[in-house]
C-alpha cells in the first residue's frame, strides 16, 4: 500500500538552545518526543515521571486497601478475576505472588475465552459463592460490569473491580473502582496498563503493611509489570516508561523461573531481554495459550518456580505458537477475502465466519486494519450470536463508534484502537449499516494512506556507534516512545536479493558515496524485481552480530523509488 512519509519538524533554536548539554542527534529525538526543556529531558531519560507517583491518588485506593487488609486478618477466601491476554495474566499473577506473601486464602481465576468470553460473568460469580469466596478482585476488566457487579452484590459477594478501559455512562455498583480514566480519578497517570494499577495497589499495600509480607522490596514485581505493559501495547512514556525500564532489568536478573524457561524457547537471552523480546516474542507465546486453549497455562508458567516444570510448560506453549501462527495465517486471508469481496474501498472493513478461531480474529484484524489502513472487524459466527474483535487506525475511536451503536450490542467495550463486542446474529446487518456510516463521517475527508513518521532526515555517513549509544538512552522505546527513525534519500543500490524461507525479506546494500550500509527490509521482498539504481530509505538503526563480529544494520521500514 502506499504510504505517507512525515519527516519532523526541526527543533527550533530556543529548544536546540535548551537542550545543549545533550549530543545534537538527541536533542532532536528528544524534542519530537515532547521535551524541550533540560529539565523535561533529564527526568524522561531518568525515567522519573513528573508527577505524584503516589498510589493513593487513585480513586477509591483506601477502600482497597482496607478491604483486603480485613481479608488477610480474617482469613477470607480471595479470588483475582483475571483476563486471558499478557496483561491480565500478568496482574493475576502479581497480585496473587503478592497477596500469597502475606499469607492470604487466594487463587486467580481466569476465564475460558470460548466458553465464557471477556470479562466477569454470572456463572464464574455462582461458583465462587458455592466455593465460600467473600472478596473477588477484578484485574484488567469489569469496568462495564454493570449487570455482573449488581448480581455480586446481591449474592453478598465483595467485588473490587480494577480495570484501564474506558468505562461506559454508568459505573458498575462495586464495593469500590480503581480505573484511572473514571471521570471522577484525578491521578495524573491515565495510561496505566492492567498490570499497572495491580502494582500501584501492590504499592500502597507494602506501605501500609509491608512487614508483614514475605516479599522484601514491592519492585521485586516490575518484570511481571514490565512484560503486561509492553504486550498490552500501553504508551511508553510516564509512569509505563519507569516500570518498564526497571521492570527489565528485574528480568535482567532471571529469578522467575517460568519466565526465563519461556525466554530459552524463545530464543531470548534474558539477561539482555528488551521491550521488543516482550513485543515480538514472550508476550505472543504467552498470549497464544488463551488464544487457542486456556489462558491458565500461561498463568502457571509464570508462578512455576520448579525448573523441570518450567521448562516442559515453556515448550508446551512454544508448540502451541507454532500451532496459532499457522492458524492465524489461514484465517487472515479468509478474512481479506471476505472483507473485500464487497467493497474493497470501504471505510471499515468487515469479515466474520463460522470457521473463525475467536482467537485468533483480533490478529486477523490487525492485519487487515495495518495492510489497508481501516478499520477493521473479524469475528466468529455462531449459532445465535457473533463474536467480534476491532482493530483501527488513529483517526478512528473503535470504541466510541460502538457506543454509538450500543443498543444493538450484547456487550461490548476497549479502547481507541482495539476493542471487543458480541452481537446477536439477526442484528449484524443493521449494526453494519450503522458502523459504516459512522466511519464514512469520521474518515471520508481523511487521506486513508498509513503515515510513516521519521524523527529526521540523516546521511549514511552520520551513522556510528557512538551515535547508537546515545539512541540507546531512550530505552525502553514501544508504542507511545518508538525507535528513533531516519530517511536517507538518494542513495545507490549496489545489492538486493529476496531472504528468509518464502523469500518475503529483503537484504540490501545501499551506499551515500561515502559510506557502504547493508540492510534488512522484512516482508518488503515482493519489492525486488521493480527496484530502481537509486532509493530512499525510511529506517531504524541496529547492531547485527553474526558470529561473534558486530556491523553496523538498518532496519528498513519502506522504500522510495
Amino acid at each position: 500500500m502506499q504510504t505517507r512519509w512525515q519527516v519532523q519538524s526541526k527543533l527550533p533554536p530556543a529548544v536546540d538552545e535548551a537542550l545543549e548539554k545533550f549530543p545534537p542527534v538527541l536533542r532532536q529525538l528528544l524534542f519530537n518526543r515532547g521535551y524541550a526543556t533540560d529539565e523535561e529531558a533529564r527526568a524522561f531519560l531518568k525515567a522519573k515521571p513528573d508527577f505524584d507517583t503516589s498510589p493513593w491518588g487513585l480513586k477509591d485506593m483506601d477502600v482497597v486497601i482496607e478491604r483486603i487488609i480485613q481479608a488477610i486478618d480474617g482469613g477470607e477466601k480471595i479470588i483475582i478475576y483475571g483476563d486471558y491476554d499478557v496483561d491480565g495474566i500478568t496482574s493475576s499473577a502479581l497480585l496473587v505472588e503478592l497477596l500469597r506473601s502475606f499469607g492470604a486464602d487466594v487463587d486467580a481465576y481466569i476465564p475460558d475465552r470460548f466458553k465464557e468470553g471477556y470479562g466477569i460473568n454470572i456463572d464464574a460469580l455462582d461458583g465462587f459463592l458455592s466455593q465460600g469466596v467473600d472478596l473477588v478482585i477484578s484485574v484488567d476488566c469489569g469496568i462495564r460490569a454493570i449487570k455482573e457487579a449488581e448480581y455480586a452484590r446481591n449474592l453478598g459477594l465483595d467485588l473490587v473491580i480494577t480495570d484501564h478501559h474506558h468505562p461506559g455512562a454508568v459505573l458498575p455498583n462495586a464495593l469500590a473502582i480503581i480505573d484511572p480514566k473514571r471521570e471522577d480519578d484525578a491521578y495524573a497517570e491515565k495510561m496505566l496498563a492492567g498490570v499497572g494499577i495491580a502494582y500501584k495497589i501492590a504499592e500502597a499495600l507494602m506501605e501500609r503493611i509491608g512487614e508483614k509480607s514475605s516479599i522484601v522490596l514491592v519492585e521485586s514485581l516490575l518484570d511481571l509489570v514490565a512484560l503486561g505493559t509492553v504486550a498490552d501495547l500501553a504508551p511508553l512514556e510516564g509512569e509505563n516508561h519507569r516500570f518498564v525500564r526497571h521492570g527489565l532489568r528485574i528480568m535482567h536478573q532471571a529469578q522467575r523461573q517460568g519466565l526465563v524457561s519461556l525466554a530459552g524457547v524463545s530464543g531470548v537471552n534474558i539477561k539482555e531481554a528488551s521491550a521488543m523480546n516482550i513485543g515480538f516474542s514472550l508476550g505472543p507465546r504467552l498470549n497464544a495459550a488463551g488464544r487457542l486453549y486456556s489462558a491458565l497455562s500461561s498463568y502457571d508458567l509464570l508462578m512455576e518456580k520448579d525448573l523441570h516444570k518450567a521448562g516442559e510448560m515453556a515448550q508446551e506453549l512454544e508448540n502451541i505458537n507454532r500451532e496459532r501462527q499457522s492458524m492465524t495465517r489461514t484465517i487472515q486471508e479468509q478474512a481479506e477475502l471476505i472483507a473485500l469481496a464487497t467493497d474493497k474501498d470501504a471505510f471499515l472493513l468487515f469479515a466474520a465466519s463460522p470457521e473463525f478461531n475467536p482467537g485468533v480474529v483480533g490478529l486477523a484484524a490487525s492485519r487487515l486494519a495495518d495492510t489497508y489502513y481501516r478499520p477493521a472487524i473479524v469475528g466468529q459466527v455462531k449459532e445465535e450470536e457473533t463474536v467480534c474483535s476491532c482493530r483501527s487506525i488513529a483517526e478512528f475511536h473503535i470504541t466510541d463508534a460502538l457506543d454509538e451503536c450500543a443498543e444493538l450490542l450484547v456487550k461490548h467495550g476497549g479502547h481507541a484502537a482495539a476493542a471487543g463486542f458480541t452481537i446477536r446474529n439477526e442484528y449484524v446487518g443493521e449494526f453494519l449499516q450503522k458502523m459504516k456510516k459512522i466511519a464514512e463521517r469520521e474518515l471520508a475527508e481523511v487521506d486513508l494512506h498509513p503515515v510513516l513518521v521519521a524523527d529526521m532526515e540523516v546521511s549514511l555517513s552520520d551513522l556510528s556507534f557512538e551515535m547508537l549509544e546515545h539512541l540507546n538512552y531512550l530505552e525502553p522505546t514501544g508504542y507511545g516512545n518508538p525507535r528513533p527513525v531516519f530517511v536517507s534519500q538518494d542513495l545507490s543500490l549496489k545489492f538486493a536479493k529476496t531472504v528468509g524461507q518464502d523469500k518475503s525479506h529483503l537484504k540490501l546494500k545501499v551506499s551515500d558515496g561515502k559510506v557502504d550500509m547493508d540492510g534488512i527490509a522484512f516482508r518488503l521482498g515482493h519489492l525486488k524485481p521493480d527496484l530502481p539504481k537509486r532509493v530512499d530509505l525510511l529506517y531504524t538503526f541496529e547492531v547485527n552480530e553474526w558470529q561473534g563480529r558486530k556491523s553496523l544494520q538498518l532496519n528498513v521500514k519502506d522504500i522510495k523509488f
